[in-house]
């Protein structure tokens, strides 16, 4: 009985030291793969550094201009350093690419074209381009049903139908100048083109055009129409166009001989040697009496639109589109039309919001009648203060 359990204690003893070496080799087969893995991490890291290492000790390039192209297949090209040079051309480039004006790279010592550049765009001319369109459309704009068909037609149809006009037998109108009072629509039609359009638009105030040194304006109008090409389809928008449209003068000011330099530039643009394809231009101005009568001539801006201050049928579309979210109870909007006479369409807006501050201030959620006509009196710079004081209706 004692040798017999003697040895049950021994074979227990083996079972655990076998059981505890076990553990010891899953453990050391687990840091084996973890090790092999680091091991792949770590090669892979050390190729990539020895390609940036490689990189870094290639010897930098040359950037240039292409200017000619001769027939033997070699290059003629302006070095940034300055001078010019006849080079070879690299198999690996197709001579498709290599127009001139093309910016490409050279290397150092052969100065052999190895590479073709994407072309240098100014970042301020990039950024001009609206990628996220306004959530605005033309049925959201009340009062220019006139105005807004000839947009269409001008604008939208030449880049959607182009077919047609191909089939007439004429060119496509170039522009389309929109003018008039302030608060009446124009950048909201503009938004809405841009909203509506399957194109590129591209939006810019006139005055961003206007820089300090010789040359900058008029580089940004050409390179503003440069994207625009690339884009095409594309709309440009020339907000206060007048900010450089202005009548020439015999100035001898040097910002305002710049500021006709920009302009020059932009005549050059919209009607010059180059032919400007699926390329519309809409431009917007409060003074078209001021603006030279250079860049009003057809070929520029075929059509000029008109936007005036909205008529009774006008104000009452307005007024149905900005109250039509809000909370009324018991309004008349004929009433409200008739009472804001002479109103601009951002005026009625101003009408609307006016009206909801009131029951805003009240602690209301719903707009009455009295509402409109108070802010009618202060929109049009009227006293309010005693009319809302005996305004009992809301007590």
């Amino acid at each position: 009985m004692g040798e017999s359990a003697s040895f049950d204690y021994v074979r227990s003893d083996d079972n655990l030291q076998i059981q505890s070496l076990m553990k010891k080799i899953k453990y050391l087969e687990v840091q084996k793969q973890n090790a092999e893995s680091e091991k792949v991490r770590l090669q892979r890291e050390i190729e990539a550094l020895k390609k940036e290492l490689e990189r870094l000790r290639t010897p930098p390039l040359i950037t240039a201009t292409i200017t000619d192209l001769l027939i033997d297949g070699r290059a003629v090209v302006k070095s940034s350093t300055g001078p010019n040079f006849v080079v070879g051309v690299s198999q690996l480039i197709d001579s498709d690419d290599l127009i001139p004006g093309t910016l490409v790279a050279l290397n150092q010592r052969t100065l052999s074209i190895l590479e073709v550049l994407p072309s240098s765009k100014d970042p301020y001319v990039s950024g001009m381009e609206v990628v996220s369109c306004p959530d605005v459309s033309f049925s959201d704009i009340g009062g220019l049903r006139k105005q807004i068909e000839e947009i269409q037609e001008m604008v939208e149809l030449p880049l959607l139908h182009p077919e047609l006009f191909e089939n007439v037998g004429i060119e496509p109108p170039n522009g389309v100048l929109l003018y008039g009072p302030p608060g009446n629509g124009k950048t909201q039609l503009a938004k809405a083109v841009a909203g509506e359009a399957s194109s590129t638009f591209i939006k810019v105030v006139a005055s961003e055009f206007v820089r300090k040194y010789i040359g900058e304006g008029a580089r940004l109008v050409r390179e503003t129409f440069k994207l625009a090409r690339d884009k095409a389809p594309s709309v440009i928008f020339i907000d206060e166009l007048d900010a450089i449209g202005a009548t020439r003068t015999e100035s001898n000011v040097s910002g305002d001989r710049e500021v006709q330099r920009t302009l020059m530039q932009l005549l050059s643009e919209m009607d010059g040697f180059e032919k400007r394809d699926n390329v519309k231009i809409l431009a917007a101005t409060n003074r078209p009496d001021i603006l030279d009568t250079a860049l009003l001539r057809p070929g520029r801006f075929d059509r000029l639109v008109e936007v005036p201050l909205p008529d009774l049928e006008g104000r009452y579309a307005i007024f149905k589109i900005h109250s039509s979210k809000m909370r009324t109870k018991d309004i008349s909007i004929d009433i409200i039309v008739e009472k804001s006479d002479g109103a601009s369409g951002a005026q009625i807006k101003s009408i609307c919001t006016e009206a909801g501050m009131f029951a805003v201030r009240d602690r209301r959620n719903i707009v009455y009648q009295k509402d409109f006509e108070l802010a009618i009196d202060k929109v049009f710079n009227k006293d309010v203060d005693k009319k809302q004081e005996n305004a009992s209706i809301f007590r």
